[in-house]
């Protein structure tokens, strides 16, 4: 019964695994506002307005952190109570119905996003206040509000360094938790918080430069401060064009930065990132994960929505004979403890496994062929727990 259960195991996880073209398969966003105080309403309306859009265009609650002070809204000053804005106009009410906050007030601090970011929480911790990715994972990490060289300010009470960043995400390199970050930050010299990042896989961008602050877009008369930073309203500007379908590149965002509209030096650090920002979709990113294969790629209707033409043949085939090959090693290993009854029918499952590969190169329908090699395998290997299970025990 061991190895039956095994051999299942083993094959299930070779074929599914490599079924995923995409080099990853989840998308989560951790957005941070690092400020407090009527103030700095317009960092408050930077993060939701960041939060908006990452819903927008399908990530999930469940898969966004949101941190901030949370003291805008209900704040006697407010003249609109219960709402925060990003435009005078009054278009959009940031903090609808729908915004859940993850950390607020005193909860977002330094050691807390350390702790986010690294997962080392204790057991209590619950899991809708986790970053709980994997080595599949892309995130979309976006901060605002007042920096320095190589420092951002948490709530005016403590500051976090660039270095400390730059460390946590080595951590969750070496702990596998995330298969590309997008850093973005928008504050005060911000191009310095990512001159320290040496982990892989990590593109970053910053609002301004060294020596420059980053400034506010305009203000609110009724409300009487400023309400977005001119950074993340044109950041906006551009994401708010974008659906999920959207085939614009991280690049054509970063080519829509001018001076004459952010009044900073825009920098971007891709030294680590080992795609071209040109071949990298922004919904990598800001988008949610949604590969769907359907039961007959073969069918004309099919190949012409999904733009399909037969060049995952060979990915099909070789899904198939990797998976005999691992399997063919197991039996190896394991053919002493193996009743002649299952010899034969693992021997049966190869031959079989082999006629499907083989029958791929003549036909279009690959996934189809995946699937269906998948069902085989599994059904003969129910067979084996089924009925074999007594010759397992006269071993």
């Amino acid at each position: 019964m061991r190895f039956s259960t095994s051999l299942i195991t083993l094959l299930c996880a070779m074929l599914l695994n490599h079924l995923v073209i995409a080099e990853h398969t989840n998308n989560w966003a951790v957005l941070v506002s690092t400020s407090r105080f009527w103030f700095n309403y317009r960092h408050m309306a930077n993060v939701l307005s960041m939060y908006r859009t990452v819903k927008r265009l399908g990530i999930p609650d469940s898969q966004i952190i949101l941190m901030l002070s949370d003291d805008v809204a209900c704040n006697s000053r407010n003249l609109f109570p219960g709402t925060v804005f990003n435009n005078k106009d009054h278009a959009i009410d940031l903090y609808g119905e729908n915004v859940e906050v993850d950390y607020r007030g005193y909860e977002v601090t330094v050691e807390n996003f350390i702790r986010l970011l690294t997962d080392r929480w204790s057991e209590d911790q619950p899991k809708s206040k986790r970053l709980l990715t994997d080595e599949n994972s892309n995130i979309f990490i976006y901060m605002t509000g007042h920096g320095g060289d190589d420092f951002l300010k948490f709530q005016d009470a403590e500051e976090i360094a660039s270095e400390d960043i730059a460390d946590a995400f080595e951590q969750m390199h070496e702990k596998k938790r995330y298969n590309e970050i997008f850093f973005m930050i928008d504050t005060c010299q911000a191009n310095t918080m990512y001159s320290k990042f040496y982990s892989p896989n990590i593109l970053a961008i910053g609002s301004s430069r060294l020596d420059e602050s980053s400034y506010s877009h305009h203000s609110d008369v009724e409300i009487g401060v400023a309400v977005i930073d001119r950074f993340t309203y044109y950041t906006l500007e551009f994401l708010e064009k974008i659906e999920k379908n959207s085939t614009l590149t991280l690049k054509d965002l970063f080519d829509s930065y001018t001076l004459e509209n952010v009044h900073s030096h825009v920098g971007v650090r891709e030294d680590l990132f080992d795609r071209d920002p040109a071949e990298t979709l922004i919904t990598d990113f800001f988008g949610n994960v949604q590969n769907i294969i359907p039961d007959d790629m073969s069918r004309k209707d099919f190949a012409g929505k999904y733009n399909y033409d037969g060049g995952n043949e060979k990915l099909s085939r070789n899904v198939l004979n990797l998976a005999i090959e691992k399997a063919t090693e197991e039996r190896e290993v394991s053919e002493k403890a193996i009743s002649p009854t299952s010899l034969r029918i693992v021997n049966s499952v190869n031959q079989n496994a082999r006629k499907i590969s083989n029958d791929t190169q003549q036909k279009n329908g690959s996934y189809s062929i995946v699937i269906l090699g998948l069902s085989t395998l599994l059904g003969i290997l129910y067979f084996i727990m089924r009925n074999d299970n007594q010759a397992l025990k006269t071993i």
